[in-house]
């Protein structure tokens, strides 16, 4: 039975659409606590350490994981596990020591966005760094909202034969619906329900597919009959293991991700975040890159795929291995992962416009009332919905790629900048800025002109390239002014200390 004969059961559908259409419900129920403008892009400091922990993996993995990574495991076999195993290191340090700087640091100067921060942090009044780095989440973000879109209406369009057009616009639509009604609030705590869908299908989906095919020792010999590379974690080459293990660069330059550390009501739990987001981020990467080897030795030949997609093996696995009732829970659980990411991008994008450059540099000083935020920031999401909604359609590159890209110039532009920012009280605005564009240019001309010929990951010099323009702007600065006026860390010191 395929896909869409087993959506047209009375179970499946009726899980498959509970699982679509309860963030609505969860919209409607957090409607009431979103009362100004640092609820609605925030959650007004206010969430607790779990939902911080499930939200920040939530968002942070969506198709990638789900269809991007077991595709590449179908592919390549057990080494994709380095492709998740950088991130897991990596958003382990960075919910303690980032996560707790950065969220008492906020608090002090009442930041709001990433940039909120940076402008404060080196007293840029003329939001230098606010329009440049609205420039550079325009850019990439945009592409990772288009991919998860696209990724979206693949899903969903497999799953149930409805032209892909349509598809399409009911994932942007959906999400819309309960992003205006409940903004920051509403996406943390769909999030969560995400997670432990996310977590269902990474678990008991590995689980039975194992038992199905008598066990890890069969899957392994299976494979191995194959292709013996596949069950060698060490098959690919010295520049691909880098480029995996340094995905993990991008975490801290991922505006969706860092503004929930900003959220949490207590900066010391963010310690126990750590240990449950890192649990799941495991459980799910590994879980992940199983279905991605099931999939190769149940269904050896690629093109006996859809289209002959890897990123669809899923779908097709779920298809062969479930009853209608876990197939609609199980596809749901696709659509939560894409959900998760798409959402919080597009609440980037409107805090971005909303904030950053309406608020902060065309209004300037002249006040605007809570309400009237409010306001903006809920039209706004619709606007750039659309415009996600628009791009998304023309989108053509595969999921996996697409998001690495857009992951990778995020983290490249921002990351080295807000972890110099926080530990190095002498880095300057203009070293901030060059860094900032540094990283997003050689992001670019790399993925364009020497990824196919040197086989790394644009984000490997990226950030090194960010990173080193930073320390010497910041150096040069120092040598020839003196401790400028904006080579010091500005604002009170103790918005430094946790």
């Amino acid at each position: 039975m395929n896909g869409y004969e087993q959506l047209r059961h009375p179970a499946a559908l009726a899980v498959f659409l509970f699982t679509l259409f309860l963030p609505v419900l969860v919209g409607i129920l957090t409607m009431r606590r979103t009362r100004n403008q640092s609820d609605f892009f925030i959650g007004g400091r206010t969430m607790n350490k779990l939902v911080v922990a499930l939200s920040a993996v939530s968002s942070g993995r969506s198709s990638w994981l789900i269809l991007g990574v077991s595709g590449m495991a179908y592919t390549m076999g057990v080494s994709a596990v380095w492709a998740v195993a950088g991130y897991i290191v990596a958003e382990l340090f960075q919910f303690v020591y980032i996560g707790q700087k950065l969220r008492v640091r906020t608090e002090t100067w009442d930041s709001i966005t990433l940039l909120d921060y940076f402008e404060s942090r080196f007293e840029d009044n003329r939001h230098i760094i606010r329009i440049t780095g609205a420039v550079i989440i325009a850019v990439f973000i945009t592409a990772y909202v288009a991919a998860q879109l696209n990724a979206g209406s693949a899903a969903l369009s497999s799953a149930t034969g409805l032209p892909v057009p349509w598809t399409l616009f009911f994932s942007a639509a959906l999400i819309l619906a309960y992003m205006v009604l409940g903004g920051f609030i509403a996406v943390a705590y769909n999030d969560v329900i995400r997670a432990v869908i996310m977590l269902f299908g990474l678990v008991v989906f590995p689980a039975v597919g194992l038992i199905k095919t008598g066990g890890l020792r069969m899957l392994l010999s299976m494979l191995e009959a194959i292709n013996p590379s596949h069950i060698d974690p060490f098959s690919i080459g010295f520049g691909a293991l880098i480029g995996f293990l340094g995905i993990g660069l991008g975490s801290p330059g991922q505006p969706h991700i860092v503004v929930r550390y900003m959220s949490i009501r207590n900066a010391d739990d963010l310690r126990k975040s750590a240990v449950i987001g890192t649990f799941w981020n495991v459980v799910m990467g590994w879980g992940a890159v199983m279905i991605g080897l099931l999939g190769r030795a149940v269904i050896p030949e690629m093109q006996d795929l859809p289209e002959g997609n890897p990123e669809m093996i899923y779908l097709v696995l779920s298809g062969q291995y479930f009853g209608p009732l876990l197939y609609g829970l199980l596809i749901g659980g696709i659509f939560a992962a894409i959900l998760s990411t798409a959402d919080s991008q597009l609440l980037v994008i409107a805090s971005t416009f909303v904030r950053d450059i309406y608020e902060k540099c065309i209004l300037k000083d002249r006040p605007l009332p809570e309400s009237g935020k409010l306001t903006v920031s809920r039209i706004v999401v619709i606007v750039s919905g659309i415009a996600a909604l628009a791009l998304a359609y023309y989108a053509r590159d595969l999921i996996f790629w697409l998001v690495l890209f857009a992951w990778g110039g995020l983290g490249a532009a921002f990351g080295p900048a807000l972890i110099s920012s926080l530990y190095w009280k002498s880095v300057t605005r203009s070293a901030i800025v060059s860094g900032m564009l540094t990283g997003a240019l050689i992001t670019i001309v790399w993925r364009l002109y020497l990824k196919t010929s040197t086989g790394i990951y644009e984000l490997i010099p990226a950030f090194l390239g960010a990173s080193l323009v930073i320390a010497a702007v910041s150096l040069v600065q120092k040598k020839y002014s003196g401790a400028s006026s904006e080579s010091l860390n500005t604002g009170p010191e103790t918005g430094g200390q946790v």
